[in-house]
Formats: structure tokens, sequence, C-alpha cells
């Protein structure tokens, strides 16, 4: 099948993903239906079952590791089916988001509707929306209701009373092909079976100035650039005399935040000063560590930084100026979490597929890194979009 888009390693096919037997494929980073029938949409009838996974697992290398979003209330569906096609279970990372909105029914107004109140329908005009992940755009569809009558005493006793809860946060199932012989043989052999813990540490400020501190929040550096990186995103960590280590940055976490859960987070927690990490008194007693040598080491406390509790974890930067023109796609990912999740698991000179292409976030980080990336898409109106996105590079990072 000829590809819809296929520029410099970037490839986009217009299809049904199980059609299509790929192979060499070093991760898989996909946000796949939910099967919640999402704002009505046909694509999201249901959860991929075991066969999909299957069938992405014999397009992929051993040891790959897979990526995959879910829905609160179905990602139990979604962990088995990845399970039961073979793969292994090796976390779920959870994903916090601030500005999420409630679509909840209104049970006083449903039982006055019922009851036969009148009610009046108000312009559309200036109402707005936002999806389950935190974004938000203009919905000139959307009509709200005003009472007119006087609501009957039923109604009067469920005021306030609603159905669901507002969306902040959802899970990334982090799996991985079974590998063949040990890690380090695999990735050896293969390149994959292995996370890029140093490429994805997050960074931690000083007291040295306040730029510092306002750059607490801030990601390490990934290092992008051409596909022969021998190493990628990673920081050469310096170990000094009689021990001493100066760290690339904190040890990624399975917790990543939007800016605004993280500011609520921080808001929560307060400014809190960093523990030290080290022991500086081995050898107190006797000069003898337990099962070690005499001899005491100094350590250099590893953080000494201040500030809220947030900078202990990833923090993805929305952006909507990322979406790209004319994109209406309703489930978009912030870039800076995907290009996380891209250096998270792939390899230098990696394959990345998204099966589930949607508008080509996946597609847009493993560009801005330099890697080689496949996106299958349904919908051909999003192979649209994300042929759009990707053809303006650069402008839709919103100038990153």
């Amino acid at each position: 099948m000829n590809p819809y888009y296929e520029q410099d390693g970037i490839t986009i096919y217009h299809g049904d993903c199980r059609d299509f037997n790929l192979s060499g494929v070093s991760a898989i980073i996909t946000d796949p239906p939910y099967g919640l029938k999402f704002m009505g949409k046909d694509w999201d009838h249901g959860i991929p079952g075991v066969h999909f996974w299957e069938h992405f697992a014999a397009a992929c290398l051993p040891g790959a590791h897979l990526l995959a979003f879910g829905g609160t209330r179905t990602h139990h569906r979604l962990m088995c089916a990845i399970e039961d096609a073979g793969w292994e279970m090796r976390d779920a990372l959870m994903w916090l988001y601030g500005s999420g909105f409630p679509k909840s029914l209104d049970v006083s107004k449903a039982i006055d509707k019922a009851a036969g109140t009148e009610f009046e329908r108000l312009p559309a005009s200036g109402v707005g929306f936002m999806n389950a992940e935190g974004r938000g755009g203009y919905n000139v569809t959307k009509h709200q209701l005003r009472k007119v009558g006087e609501s009957i005493d039923a109604a009067k006793q469920w005021d306030g009373w609603g159905t669901a809860l507002k969306p902040a946060w959802e899970p990334i199932v982090l799996a991985r092909k079974p590998l063949v012989g040990t890690v380090a043989q695999n990735v050896q052999e293969h390149g994959t079976g292995a996370l890029n813990i140093d490429g994805c540490r997050i960074d931690f400020a000083g007291n040295a100035d306040e730029q510092e501190v306002k750059l607490k929040n801030r990601h390490a550096d990934f290092g992008s650039g051409p596909r022969d990186n021998k190493v990628f995103g990673a920081d050469n960590r310096r170990r000094e005399e009689h021990g001493n280590y100066n760290p690339p940055g904190r040890w990624p976490a399975n917790l990543v935040l939007d800016e605004e859960s993280a500011a609520m987070l921080d808001e929560q927690s307060g400014e809190r000063a960093s523990p030290w990490i080290g022991n500086t008194n081995v050898g107190a007693k006797g000069g003898k560590m337990f099962g070690g040598s005499e001899q005491r080491i100094e350590y250099k406390p590893e953080y000494r930084d201040t500030g809220g509790a947030s900078r202990f974890f990833y923090c993805a930067k929305a952006s909507r100026s990322e979406r790209g023109e004319n994109n209406n796609h309703p489930t978009v990912k912030p870039l800076d979490l995907m290009t996380w999740l891209c250096t998270l698991v792939t390899p230098p000179g990696g394959l990345i597929l998204d099966p589930f292409m949607g508008s080509g976030s996946t597609l847009l980080a493993a560009q801005k890194l330099g890697f080689w990336a496949i996106g299958i898409e349904l919908e051909e109106r999003y192979c649209e979009i994300a042929t759009q996105r990707l053809s303006q590079g650069v402008l839709a990072f919103g100038g990153v």
C-alpha cells in the first residue's frame, strides 16, 4: 500500500492497522480508542482486542516497549488485552492534568425535564467545551437549558447531585515484548529492552538565582540530533575523587503532571527543601560499613534545591498552538509529553510505530527527536491533519 505521507523518515499510512505487516519496530507509542463512544465518534466504539496487540507484537523486535494511553473506566480491558497477547506488563504511568471538564448529568434538572417542567434553550454562541485531556475549544453545537418553570419537590431534593467526577488523570500502560535471553544480551543484539533513564531524568534547580528556581519543572534536554547519534539524550555522569557524584537529575517517575496540576500540587505542598542524599556518617561506629570496606566515603548531597513537590516529577507543558491549524481531533496529547515518552522507550536510530495515529502527535515528537516513525490511521481526515502538522515542522511545536 502506498504511503499517504513520507518524508525524512516519517511515514503515514491510511487504513486499518491490522492490514499492515511491518517489521523491525523498536517501540510502539499510541493512543488507542478508549471504548467510551467519545463525542459520538464511531472509532471509539470499543477497546482494541487481543488480536490487535498480537499483530503489533509480530512487527516488533524482541524487548520492544509499548506505551498505550487508556481511559479511567476501561483501562483494565486494555491491560488485559495487551497482556493476553503475550506482552509483559512493566508498569502503569499516571498522567495528571488540571483542566479536565466534568461531563455529568444534572440529576435535579433531569427529574424536572421528565416531569414536564418548562426550560428554554439558550443560544449556542459563547459555549466552550473541554475534552478529557483538558483541551478546550469552542463548540457551536452545544446548547444550555435554563429553567423557566418551578422545580418539583423531587427535583429540589436532588439538587446538586450528578453522575460523574471531574476527569484529572489518564493511565499509560507500559509493556514489553518478551526478551531473547537476558536484558544485557537483548540490548546488545536488538537495541531494545531497556529504558533511557538518564535521557528522561527530571532537572532539579539550585538556589543560585530566581531563574533556576523558575526552571524547576523543566525536563532534561533530550539532545535531539541526527539519527546516527551514538548516545541519545543521556547525560554523562561525572564521578570525582572520593566517590563524589554530581547527578544529572532526578530519576524519572511513573507520574507525569501538566503545568496546571503541577501548580496545584505545589500549592498544597508549599516550598520544601530536598533532603540530603548520601550518607556522610559511614564508618561512625568502628569505621566499618555493613558488608563493605572500612574506608570512610564522603558523598556530596545529590539535591539541595527547594520548591514545590511537583519538581520531583516530569511536567509536560501544554500548548494550544501545537495542535496546528484546523486540528479538530478531540484527544490531542501534549507534544512535550509525547517527546518524553518517545525518549524513554526508543533506542538510538529506532523505529516508532503508532497504529492509532490520530492527528500525529507521536510522529511530531519522533520528527523533533530524529527518530524513524510510522503512523497508521483509519480516518483519512486525521491523516490530512497529521500531514499538515508534520509539514509545519517547528511551527507545530509552538516555536520550540
